[in-house]
């Protein structure tokens, strides 16, 4: 190659290591985009120990025929001529699947090497694999390696290298001589411009009447007719559809294969099969999945990171400051209280080497310039930047938390198994398990999450997977629930613990609820499409890997925060502190009574508060809090950071939780109800650019939009209407008519006959 650079693409199914494989040579500092035109993830990044060479991790897929865009991308790139090598990695514990794709991978006449990975389950399983003949019935190189163990990489990449320099292979696999002939015929019948190594994957993907294929050949209409007519004749001959022919075919060739360079141990139970007749059984496999994810968002947000997120949010990012040694800050505030009136006497020094908080250093920092002390710029800074920003990055320590476990569970294969168990749950509810897929990433963020509803095939499945997938509780949602959790504790977080789970999973059941009652109706009514996974082996995953995984999903919230957060802290501070409050339109008093009425911000929530009323928080403060929400999700957090702290509650102040409860206006059905509609609403202007680009029509567009906050709006109303009646906090009214009323349509659209479609009518 001219210019010595080396272009590899990673191929394989889902799950066979490939992304293990990709993060570890690359370090998974890769460029992250779409394919042109469409929205696809690909990724790129050089190889760690040769910057020479250009790593492209393709998507996983199962075959390069063109059901999905997945498939087609994955096909026009390998037939782009841009990769001079693909490493095609199988996964070695499940041959017979993995090497459908192979066999079709090396038919498009590219250098390919083929990486049996997870070597060390192979081994551990007792069985072995002759790789030279493998090699050599597949007509390429093959490489035993284990991405989780960094086994036999360094010598599949000096493979890479010199199988770049070749000029590919024609496949050595045959089909049943009477297939073989037909194809034949259909080679001699293209043009002399196709090269000799890949005219058999032409060949073939005429036989099967590829589109694609026939439009970038173009024969002429007697050559057609006459690919055709062979065709036709061996369908007639086989009693069967090209396709399927040729389905047949590949799996008879490696089962062939397979035959010849496969041992296999004296069948026994696998651990993986042990573990899953308890985790995958019919009746215990749900409710292990609620018990799991119960304790994760236990110890994410109530336990061990609401520790961590409270000295963040009171110490480090608060007025507080903390105590490096000595007594510490518990023993000084037991002082100051004891002290009562005469605190000022407490003398901290006794106490530890004391570290001001950032609020107070960037504050002294301000005043130490020349700036203010209570002026513009100082308001600016430390009541809008800092007070904003350190509400968001208060709750990182709970995320980092969160994605660690979530990330285990990933990684050792317990995700897979949940996607087959929610499998079951979803088809009774006219849902596909692939759903579960995009809102298992969502608990990441909505944004990749919408993007993986393209896996699923049929149209409306799609199209409603979109319409619910962001009900899921993402990272920027974290903090909202954290707030909640902190309000409804009132000091007392072990009569609340079980707020965090509960949020969690009610968006769970708002996405069964949704399809349940979409799936009857004429947009959406069919069959859900079949869901194929493959379950791989429970392995340990490596604390690189899980590391990388969870700085992956944070990395997106902290990035968010620093850009579209840090600009919105600083509008949501403009329309706080500017207004008129009766003597013409300016920056307002902060030190006068109930400034904050008179801001920009009063006048938007003041405006929109009615909409809100029957969910029982109808103040400016309380809409305005979620109306600035469908920025990003972070700003809910952010505003009640920013109005607690002009309100004169400081952020180390244990009272911030207190006053976001007085900011609602209401008890604890009311900031359930706020909670509930910030969760389950329309997701961040991120996330609705997404949706308007994977819906492909305005239409559909707000069609999602107003769902979910129709659903939400009717959810909070509930809420508010049916818990208030049960704590004595509301009385029966109007609205609570209306939430009856909302609750028995809700009721009868869940519980009605499923309509029949348009296939099962015509039966």
């Amino acid at each position: 190659m001219a210019d010595s650079q080396i272009h590899v693409a990673l191929a394989g199914n889902p799950n066979c290591g490939k992304t293990t494989l990709f993060n570890l040579i690359t370090g998974a500092n890769g460029y992250v985009g779409n394919w042109p035109g469409v929205t696809v993830e690909k990724k790129e990044a050089k190889l760690l120990s040769d910057k020479n060479v250009t790593i492209t991790d393709l998507p996983g897929i199962y075959s390069l025929s063109p059901y999905s865009p997945e498939e087609q991308c994955s096909r026009d790139y390998l037939m782009s001529g841009e990769p001079d090598v693909v490493v095609q990695v199988v996964d070695a514990t499940n041959l017979e699947r993995n090497l459908y794709l192979a066999l079709q991978v090396i038919e498009t006449g590219l250098p390919v090497v083929v990486a049996l990975n997870m070597a060390d389950l192979v081994e551990k399983n007792g069985d072995k694999i002759d790789t030279d003949k493998l090699s050599k019935k597949l007509g390429c190189p093959v490489m035993m390696i284990s991405a989780l163990k960094n086994k036999g990489i360094k010598e599949l990449f000096e493979q890479v290298k010199k199988s770049a320099a070749s000029k590919g292979q024609v496949p050595e696999h045959k089909f049943d001589s009477s297939i073989e002939d037909v194809l034949d015929h259909i080679e001699n019948n293209l043009p002399a411009s196709v090269p000799a190594k890949k005219r058999r994957y032409y060949a073939v993907k005429l036989f099967e009447r590829d589109a694609d294929a026939c439009k970038l050949i173009n024969l002429t209409k007697e050559k057609a007719a006459r690919v055709e007519e062979l065709v036709a004749q061996c369908e007639q001959d086989c009693d069967d559809d090209a396709e399927s022919i040729i389905t047949g075919e590949r799996y008879g060739v490696i089962a062939h294969i397979i035959d010849e360079c496969l041992t296999k141990a004296p069948a026994k139970m696998s651990t993986s099969e042990k573990i899953d007749r308890v985790v995958t059984n019919r009746i215990l496999g749900l409710p292990i999945f609620v018990v799991i994810m119960f304790c994760v968002y236990y110890i994410a947000v109530s336990t061990l990171g609401g520790t961590v997120t409270d000295f963040t949010n009171d110490q480090l990012f608060g007025t507080d400051g903390w105590y490096v040694l000595g007594q510490g800050r518990d023993a000084y505030d037991v002082a100051v209280e004891a002290a009562g009136d005469n605190a000022d006497s407490v003398d901290p020094a006794q106490y530890g080497p004391y570290v001001p908080g950032i609020t107070t250093m960037v504050h002294d920092a301000l005043v130490a310039g020349g700036t203010e002390d209570g002026g513009l710029v100082d308001s600016l800074v430390c009541d809008g930047i800092v007070g904003g920003l350190g509400a968001i990055f208060g709750f990182v320590p709970q995320m980092f938390l969160l994605f660690v476990m979530l990330s285990f569970l990933e990684d050792c294969g317990y995700m897979a198994r949940v996607a087959f168990i929610m499998d079951r749950v979803f088809r009774k509810f006219g849902l596909s398990g692939k759903s579960f897929i995009p809102m298992l990433i969502a608990s990441g963020c909505g944004v990749p999450a919408v993007m993986a509803t393209k896996t699923i095939e049929n149209e409306m499945d799609r199209r409603m997977t979109i319409m619910t997938t962001t009900m899921i509780p993402c990272g920027a949602k974290m903090p909202i629930i954290a707030l909640v959790f902190g309000a409804l504790a009132t000091g007392n977080s072990d009569d609340t613990w079980w707020v965090a789970p509960l949020f969690y999973f009610m968006g769970v059941v708002a996405i069964i609820i949704s399809g349940i009652m979409l799936k009857k109706t004429k947009l959406f009514a069919g069959e859900a499409t079949p869901f194929v996974m493959e379950l791989p082996e429970y392995h340990m995953p490596t604390v690189k890997s899980v590391l990388l995984s969870m700085w992956e999903r944070v990395k997106g919230y902290i990035i968010k925060a620093g850009t579209i957060i840090f600009l919105s802290t600083i509008v949501i501070w403009f329309l706080m502190n500017f207004g008129d409050a009766g003597d013409g339109f300016g920056l307002l008093d902060a030190d006068a009574p109930d400034y904050m009425d008179y801001s920009l911000m009063a006048g938007l929530g003041n405006l929109l508060a009615w909409i809100f009323a029957p969910l029982g928080f109808d103040n400016w403060q309380a809409a305005a809090t979620t109306i600035t929400g469908l920025v990003a999700k972070e700003n809910v957090v952010a505003t009640v950071g920013i109005i607690t702290q002009l309100s004169s509650y400081g952020e180390s102040d244990p009272a911030l939780w207190l006053g976001f409860g007085q900011m609602i206006g209401g008890g604890a059905a009311a900031i359930s109800a706020f909670c509930a509609f910030n969760l389950l609403c329309a997701p961040c202007f991120a996330a609705m650019g997404t949706i308007r680009q994977q819906q492909a029509s305005v239409k559909w567009f707000w069609i999602t939009i107003g769902y979910l906050c129709g659903f939400a709006w009717c959810v909070g109303l509930m809420i508010y209407q049916f818990v208030g009646l049960a704590t004595g906090e509301v009385g029966f009214s109007f609205w609570t008519i209306v939430a009856i009323a909302v609750a028995a349509a809700m009721l009868f659209q869940i519980f009605r006959p499923m309509p029949k479609h348009k296939d099962e009518q015509t039966k």
